[in-house]
């Protein structure tokens, strides 16, 4: 995958075509499961990138009270 990352996205359907040119899965399944996985990976990368820039947006007070919350639930 780190070598055709740039090439994978987020939709199953276009990630099942893209492994078929990449990669010699014989097993439906196995395909299905593989490109499935790449899907929801990159999916929970993007919305991980996606909060991180939400919260680099938030004044620094928050980060705090967020830090303090924490701390209280561990």
């Amino acid at each position: 995958m780190a070598t055709y990352k740039g090439e994978f996205g987020t939709d199953f359907k276009q990630n099942k075509i893209l492994l078929n040119e990449v990669a010699i899965v014989r097993s439906k399944g196995l395909k299905n499961e593989i490109a499935g996985y790449i899907t929801t990976h990159l999916k929970r990368e993007l919305e991980e990138q996606k909060e991180k820039e939400s919260r680099a947006d938030q004044p620094e007070h928050v980060h705090h009270e967020e830090e303090m919350e924490e701390q209280l639930i561990s």
